[in-house]
């Protein structure tokens, strides 16, 4: 297991119990570079939404925690936020809860000459997605080819 992993499931485990006192979702959490800094990023949800409120609440949690466990060795700056509107997709419990929604998905290779496809999702499993696109045209891909899938939002 790489020491980002490690980080990341670390991190979920002290998030675990919060969560489940504050009656929220943990989403995801993820430990990348970027700009030359390290983040520590974990996005919360709940039924009607996040607030900022919450979101800070969580976050002086997370770092009391984090402060006592001391398990990360590089400097990093830790953000608690919402998955927003346009949520990645990436666990199963994402895709449960988002059957019968508009995703849009992203190939890393051209399909039918084109590597973006929006439809409704209407199954999955760990190898497969399927989506109906427009015209009721059921698409199937599979996972491994997917770049990027995430809900659609329709202004």
């Amino acid at each position: 297991m790489s020491r980002r992993e490690t980080y990341e499931q670390k991190t979920e485990a002290l998030l675990a119990p919060l969560m489940k006192e504050h009656q929220f979702e943990l989403v995801d959490v993820e430990y990348v570079k970027e700009g030359g800094s390290w983040y520590l990023r974990a996005y919360i949800d709940k039924p009607g939404g996040i607030t900022i409120d919450d979101c800070e609440l969580i976050s002086r949690s997370l770092s009391d925690l984090l402060d006592e466990q001391d398990f990360i060795e590089d400097a990093y700056i830790l953000e608690v936020s919402s998955p927003g509107l346009g949520r990645q997709l990436k666990k199963d419990r994402d895709f449960e809860r988002s059957i019968g929604e508009l995703v849009d998905i992203h190939t890393f290779r051209p399909i039918e000459q084109q590597k973006e496809f929006t439809g409704v999702l209407k199954k999955f499993d760990k190898n497969t997605v399927t989506i109906e696109a427009e015209n009721n045209k059921t698409m199937l891909f599979q996972r491994a080819d997917i770049a990027l899938i995430r809900l659609a939002f329709d202004f």
